[in-house]
């Protein structure tokens, strides 16, 4: 089952800041985990990271009920979706192994634009995806996953 992941973080990458929240959308379930790890606000000269800005919040309980909730909507392995998987998953794949030693996603993620690209037939075409998106673009993790929930599965459906 495909599952589309966005994530927030007070940092450019593992190690230079901290996740402060996720969202996910499982494409047929349309189930919409909201993961808050820490208490944050938009930074205001860069609305894309976030300024920590009060408490944290128990990371293992989080991160396990995020596992739980894939195993009931993704029966065999999850698979991770994203618009830029080389930011989101590393937050998410850091998490729970941090966490809970595994990632029920395992090693690998899609990036939208290429799957799009494929579709397309030609690997150049990469940002045609992006008009396909109906939700608007907030920084709320669980919209942003909705919007690449969307832009995956209307070319699915024939729509280019």
């Amino acid at each position: 089952m495909f599952c589309g992941v966005d994530c927030e973080a007070s940092g450019p990458c593992v190690g230079k800041g901290e996740p402060t929240e996720f969202g996910a959308v499982a494409w047929r379930a349309r189930g919409t985990p909201h993961g808050v790890l820490v208490e944050f606000r938009p930074r205001a000269e860069k609305p894309e990271l976030s300024e920590v800005t009060g408490q944290r919040h128990d990371a293992h309980a989080v991160d396990a009920a995020f596992a739980g909730w894939l195993s009931e909507v993704c029966p065999d392995r999850p698979i991770f979706v994203s618009d830029n998987p080389a930011f989101d998953w590393e937050w998410i794949n850091h998490g729970f192994h941090t966490t809970l030693d595994h990632n029920p996603f395992g090693h690998s993620a899609r990036r939208i634009s290429g799957f799009y690209a494929g579709l397309m037939g030609d690997v150049t075409k990469t940002m045609g995806w992006k008009r396909l998106r109906v939700t608007s673009h907030d920084h709320d993790p669980v919209n942003d996953a909705m919007r690449s929930a969307e832009a995956f599965e209307r070319p699915l459906r024939g729509e280019r």
